[in-house]
């Protein structure tokens, strides 16, 4: 995309991203800062972090920035977010995306400290990442907040093994419809996403033990199991909402949860 097709929608807002260096982390900065945003990556740094961050400066330069964070770190968020108002100057809008499918396995296959990593960093990660950035946008008077759930715990429950993951999907929509109504009187939205199957890269997260077979049951799903398309969607559809939800267009929405799975989950 050229600069003058730029919109400036979003000109002199700073959105804080986590899960910013690919799938629908890195969509969301890129189409942000399009609109003229700036974007604090939060991830871990390694080659694909540098990497958006020097996209996006291509596209707008000085609009990006990569931190270092491990969202399961309160030390570390507490000061990404710190630095990021050091440089941008402010936080306007928060997208608490990163998580992590973590281990599926049966229940009492399952280990103590593999339920724990899951919950660790979807819902710790989520709390820590609002809890930081909230005093910030209370200085603004207003904000949004949008957090990525899924299908998987709110409206689907057939993915055998995912009983530790399911349970931080479903914990997220509560948490955000709880925060939409203690944050409303600082003008501050809260929102919950919940996609289908996307295209990206979050199965690298994953670990399937071998017993899996031992509880699933099989479920034949009618040919295209993705109604409104070919295949999963893609990151840059979900970027698409998370800007409508982060925009002022979505000014009267707040404690919404979305899903983006292209009927998926109504099978």
């Amino acid at each position: 995309m050229k600069m003058n097709e730029v919109q400036g929608s979003m000109h002199g807002r700073t959105a804080i991203i986590t899960g910013a260096g690919s799938g629908i982390g890195k969509a969301t900065a890129v189409k942000l800062a399009l609109m003229g945003a700036n974007v604090a990556l939060f991830d871990l740094l390694d080659e694909r972090t540098n990497k958006a961050e020097a996209e996006i400066n291509a596209l707008r330069e000085g609009s990006a920035r990569a931190f270092d964070v491990d969202i399961t770190d309160p030390d570390r968020v507490e000061k990404a977010v710190l630095e990021t108002v050091e440089i941008f100057g402010g936080v306007d809008i928060v997208f608490a995306n990163a998580g992590i499918n973590g281990v599926l396995a049966p229940i009492d296959e399952m280990k103590l400290e593999e339920w724990e990593k899951t919950l660790k960093v979807n819902l710790n990660g989520t709390f820590l990442t609002v809890k930081y950035a909230l005093p910030h946008l209370k200085k603004r008077g207003q904000g949004s907040i949008i957090i990525t759930s899924s299908v998987n715990g709110t409206r689907t429950f057939s993915n055998f093994g995912m009983s530790a993951y399911s349970t931080t999907k479903a914990g997220q929509v509560a948490f955000a419809k709880m925060a939409a109504l203690e944050l409303a009187k600082f003008k501050i939205r809260v929102n919950v996403i919940c996609p289908g199957a996307i295209a990206t890269n979050i199965d690298q997260s994953t670990k399937k033990k071998d017993n899996l077979d031992e509880i699933t049951i099989p479920v034949e799903y009618p040919e295209g199991s993705q109604p409104l398309a070919d295949g999963p969607g893609q990151p840059e559809e979900v970027a698409d909402l998370v800007a409508f939800l982060a925009s002022d267009q979505s000014r009267h929405i707040t404690g919404a949860q979305i899903f983006i799975d292209g009927a998926e989950s109504l099978l």
